[in-house]
């Protein structure tokens, strides 16, 4: 990959964390160098100015010539002299003394790196979705020592794409609106900035993350944990169907970062408990879901919360009209990013298989037995197919496990749990899990029920072939279903293939 390409490492006119940037940068080269002034000043062999040389006049009538300046011939003196003192180390003693202090630091430097505890390297394959990148490091935009022993440990090597695109920007204070594939390393985007700008010494809530869906908040809280564990900042997740009684005991402590549900976080505000007259970062995952009917309502009241110096993040796979409404009112300036060019994940192969609904159990078994699955996730329309299908799969004599919005809070913990952590190899759900769930081991998505929406499709497929890696999408499609199917098809400039009798390991398995 060629790293020489024409984009820098921070936008045109934006510095690291200068939110007011100097209408006359300095050169380019100077922003790069690590030299603490412009290397022409260093390089001796460099010569002045015209207007900058020496009058070699002046030196021959005083007696000098012009490779002995006066200051010079001082200098020199003055060295001399130190040296001739009794008890004062030599001039060069005090050279090298301070070279191997520079070097001891260097070596410090590079020390810290060498006590992390790596996670076991990840050498699949990846596609470019996640690889084409600027060629930048997580130490290029000046973070937190701990904050990035945090992100190293996590198993972050390199930022993706959206992380290239989103750190730099959000660091600056500005607002954005960033748009970005299923799995490639959007809750880094923001999470890491987000940790950055906090100061754990303030203990108030300086920044909270929305999300839709209760899975994905504990998900996302778990990431921030994580990538903070060196770091002194309290995290807190908050989400309807647990008890508010606890969740307004432990604002009593200090927390710094909020992440949740919008009702239930607008529910704690309005009561007093959580106090957001400090915070100063606001983060939308999945803004185009929480900019929906069911939520926009919600989002909007609780803004009127937040200072009006407040920062903006917002992300998502697809942005519908109403994100345009939502920017135009509430973001100043924000900077926009597209990576969408291609919709659907490049990694994740599609197909479908043409089938009467009667024979969709008996179409799923022959998937089963043919299909190397690491995980799966199905997908049903509605919560009473979801029950169904799971005993079915159940009686086929599968493991399974089965999620949907109306199950009790804790059940649904509970198997989202188990599920990540590979405790059973099939999950049937809802539209639930579409929603930015991450989980590596899921190599096949298959759709029992074609999706109603070609959003709603987008997100499906995107629980396959995380982060750049392989995946295989397989769709149940009825008679009735074809017309949906084109229309996805077309609203996703992609192509859904008819499945073959026999379906290449390489495409999905590593």
């Amino acid at each position: 990959m060629d790293n020489n390409n024409n984009r820098g490492r921070f936008p045109p006119g934006i510095g690291a964390q200068n939110p007011n940037p100097n209408p006359n940068p300095p050169p380019q080269q100077f922003l790069h160098s690590r030299t603490p002034f412009p290397q022409q000043y260093v390089q001796s062999r460099t010569p002045l100015p015209p207007q900058q040389q020496p009058d070699a006049q002046q030196y021959v009538q005083r007696g000098y010539s012009q490779q002995n300046p006066p200051q010079q011939i001082q200098q020199q003196q003055q060295w001399s002299t130190r040296a001739q003192l009794p008890g004062n180390p030599s001039y060069v003693d005090e050279v090298e003394k301070t070279v191997q202090s520079e070097a001891n630091n260097d070596s410090n430097n590079q020390d810290w790196k060498a006590t992390l505890k790596l996670p076991p390297r990840d050498n699949r394959y990846q596609t470019e979705d996640v690889t084409a990148t600027k060629g930048n490091e997580f130490e290029d935009y000046f973070l937190k020592r701990d904050l990035l022993r945090g992100i190293y440990e996590k198993g972050f090597e390199k930022p993706s794409p959206i992380q290239e695109e989103s750190i730099p920007i959000a660091l600056t204070g500005s607002d954005i609106l960033a748009r970005a594939k299923n799995g490639t390393g959007k809750t880094g985007a923001f999470c890491i900035p987000t940790l950055e700008k906090i100061d754990p010494e303030n203990n108030v809530i300086q920044a909270v993350i929305l999300v839709p869906t209760r899975e994905l908040a504990l998900q996302t809280s778990q990431v921030c944990k994580e990538l903070s564990k060196y770091l002194k900042i309290e995290v807190m997740v908050t989400t309807g169907g647990t008890s508010l009684r606890d969740d307004i005991m432990r604002l009593y402590q200090p927390v710094h970062l909020l992440v949740g549900t919008p009702g239930r976080i607008l529910d704690l505000t309005k009561k007093g408990v959580c106090v957001l007259k400090d915070c100063a970062m606001l983060v939308m995952d999945e803004a185009d879901k929480l900019l929906s009917a069911e939520f926009q309502p919600s989002i909007e009241e609780l803004i009127q919360f937040l200072p009006q110096n407040r920062q903006i993040l917002m992300f998502s796979a697809t942005f519908p009209v109403t994100v345009k409404y939502f920017k135009d009112r509430y973001l100043r300036k924000p900077y926009i990013i597209n990576l969408m060019d291609q919709l659907t994940l490049m990694g994740v192969t599609q197909y479908y298989a043409f089938v009467e609904e009667r024979q969709k159990v008996h179409c799923l078994n022959t998937l089963f037995s043919k299909l190397q699955i690491n995980q799966s996730i199905i997908f049903c329309n509605s919560v009473n197919r979801v029950e169904l299908l799971a005993k079915k799969i159940t009686e086929l004599g599968y493991s399974c496990f089965y999620i949907h919005a109306k199950m009790a809070q804790d059940h649904r913990n509970r198997v989202f749990h188990d599920f990540r952590n590979g405790a059973c190899r099939n999950l049937v759900c809802t539209d639930l899990f579409t929603r930015g769930i991450d989980i590596q081991a899921v190599n096949v998505v298959i759709n029992f029920d074609f999706p109603r929406t070609s959003e709603s499709y987008l997100h499906r497929v995107g629980r396959s072939g995380r982060y750049g890696h392989l995946g295989l999408a397989v769709n149940l499609v009825t008679y009735e279903d074809r017309f949906k199917m084109y229309q996805t098809e077309q609203e996703l400039g992609t192509e859904i293939k008819p499945i073959p009798s026999l379906i290449d390991k390489a495409i999905y398995c590593q």
